[in-house]
């Protein structure tokens, strides 16, 4: 029988399996909670990491413009006559980061530079350079409204005076920003870190890698002012999330962006691959594995062999024993021998009942042979007081009577003799009746021959008593219409055609309309046997000018197992 759907997954196997991921949820919640929270912590770490080394970056360049004042405060006192040039240049090309070195006076013209000095007739009056003349020490500006250099700078002057103190120009160091910019290398910095100089506007001056940084936020600067810092996330143009740090360099004018990776949850675990997740996940995985595999070989392994066992019992051989029980688990084996135990009991108990089945035989096969006896005793006393009789009426009647109880007798010996208490073959039960009813008459009379065609057919007694009674009156009835005087073939055949069955006996005497519409009492029994068979009966002329008494009857249930029965002649 084909097991359903859902039994399958109620084996032993898929429940242990529950079980235990049951079991173990809660230590994967318990790894997948810390790996959130250890993500997280990473998180903010990276956060505040990011945050600092921006500080730190927007110092040291810072650093470096203070260094820049120095430099031009101890520059400033030989910044004229002529090797000031020559010495300006000498310092732009030892010290990295400065493209030029320059020195105005105090109505903005230059006195002395490094480099060449881009023409600009308003210098005097650009805010910088009035800063200075009103007694500010150092400027560092971004907007000097003038290219000192080709590429992006920085400009830190510093005021010049004269020995009475009077404001004597300027002296101006050009700082290349890619100098400023702080190296990704740095291990302030962290890993996997770009980095990218902004001005006041939110447009990037210098950057390492373009598909690192998108748009500021648009209150970044307030958040500065405020913080000193700001760290905010965003998508870079690749649609990478990413956690970005800016902090001022100079003043409000220059300002070093950083931008880093921020790692989701899953790319963490990657990264991590013996962190919270993965090696939950990995303990998980082999405990299921385990399970199955010791479920299996220790479990449902034996229980399949169990199994096979008992579909073996199932079938009748119960001499099979469970040889392997000594290498199950106690609980299985337990089992087995508590089915080896009930195997024997079945076998026991099957003996108990061959026996008493066997005693059961005997006994009915005795009472069928004694009933037989009984009835023969009494055909006997019959076949006596017949003889004793003068009348041939009274003879007549008494043979008929003889002749049925006969054929009850014929019906008990071939109960007691056949194989099957409960049924009766019935082509060779119809062979013998007809042959005794035929043989009884021949020493009287002239002789009759036979034909029988039976089909093969087992009847139980129920429906083989009224069946051979029905015969008994037919047959007796040819004999004395049909044979009396000079003989003749009786025709005995049954047929099963699919639910009905056919007893036909034909005689081929000469019957005249009288004899066929007369209703005696052997035509009275016949009626009621075949009522007691839940049929009807036919007594018609047949082709030979014979009479056939024909009896249908329902088919007893048994398939037909011959087509052409056996014929015999007597």
């Amino acid at each position: 029988m084909a097991s359903l759907p859902w039994e399958s997954l109620s084996t032993i196997r898929v429940r242990l399996t529950a079980a235990l991921a049951a079991a173990l949820l809660p230590v994967l919640l318990l790894g997948v909670l810390q790996s959130a929270i250890a993500f997280n912590r990473e998180r903010v770490e990276l956060r505040r990491n990011l945050g600092f080394a921006a500080e730190r970056s927007a110092a040291t360049a810072r650093a470096r413009m203070e260094g820049a004042d120095i430099l031009l405060q101890t520059l400033a006192p030989g910044s004229v006559g002529f090797q000031c040039a020559q010495r300006l240049a000498e310092v732009t090309q030892r010290i990295p980061g400065y493209a030029n070195l320059i020195r105005f006076d105090s109505r903005g013209r230059v006195a002395c530079a490094a480099g060449d000095v881009p023409a600009d007739s308003e210098r005097a009056a650009r805010p910088w350079f009035q800063q200075l003349a009103a007694g500010q020490p150092l400027v560092i500006t971004r907007d000097a409204s003038s290219a000192y250099a080709q590429e992006p700078t920085v400009l830190t002057a510093v005021r010049a005076t004269a020995p009475d103190g009077r404001f004597d120009g300027a002296f101006v160091a050009v700082i290349r920003l890619a100098s400023l910019e702080p190296s990704v290398t740095d291990p302030i910095l962290p890993a996997h870190s770009e980095v990218a100089l902004a001005d006041a506007t939110g447009r990037y001056i210098t950057l390492t890698n373009p598909r690192a940084f998108t748009t500021l936020p648009a209150d970044w600067r307030a958040r500065i002012r405020t913080q000193g810092s700001d760290v905010w996330y965003d998508r870079d143009p690749g649609g990478q999330r990413r956690v970005y740090s800016a902090a001022p360099v100079v003043g409000e004018a220059v300002y070093v962006v950083l931008s880093a990776k921020s790692p989701g949850l899953l790319s963490w675990a990657w990264l991590n691959p013996l962190s919270g997740i993965v090696f939950p996940l990995i303990t998980f995985a082999l405990a299921l594995m385990a399970v199955l595999l010791v479920t299996d070989r220790v479990v449902v392994r034996w229980i399949t062999y169990l199994q096979r066992i008992a579909a073996l019992y199932a079938r009748g051989r119960l001499s099979v024993r469970p040889i392997q029980a000594d290498q199950m688990p106690p609980e299985i084996r337990d089992l087995a021998e508590t089915l080896e135990d009930m195997a024997d009991a079945i076998v026991g108990r099957d003996a108990s009942l061959r026996d008493s089945l066997a005693q059961k035989d005997a006994l009915m096969r005795e009472i069928h042979h004694r009933v037989k006896n009984n009835l023969q005793v009494i055909s006997s006393l019959l076949n006596m007081q017949q003889r004793s009789l003068s009348d041939p009426a009274a003879r007549a009647a008494m043979s008929d009577t003889r002749q049925r109880i006969t054929a009850l007798a014929l019906i008990y010996r071939a109960l007691y003799q056949g194989p099957d208490l409960k049924r009766v073959d019935l082509r060779p039960f119809l062979e013998e009746l007809t042959a005794q009813l035929v043989a009884g008459e021949m020493l009287h009379g002239p002789a009759v021959q036979t034909e029988l065609a039976v089909d093969a057919l087992v009847i139980d007694p129920d429906r083989l008593a009224p069946l051979a009674l029905f015969a008994v009156e037919a047959i007796t009835n040819a004999q004395k219409h049909a044979f009396h005087e000079r003989g003749g073939l009786l025709t005995v055949s049954f047929t099963v055609r699919g639910d009905e069955a056919e007893l036909e006996i034909s005689d081929d005497g000469e019957t005249n309309d009288d004899s066929l519409a007369n209703s005696g009492v052997g035509r009275t029994l016949m009626t009621a046997f075949a009522r007691q068979l839940r049929g009807r009966t036919e007594l018609v002329r047949n082709p030979r000018g014979g009479v056939t008494a024909r009896l249908i009857f329902p088919n007893p249930g048994a398939e037909p197992q011959a087509s052409n029965g056996n014929q015999a002649a007597a």
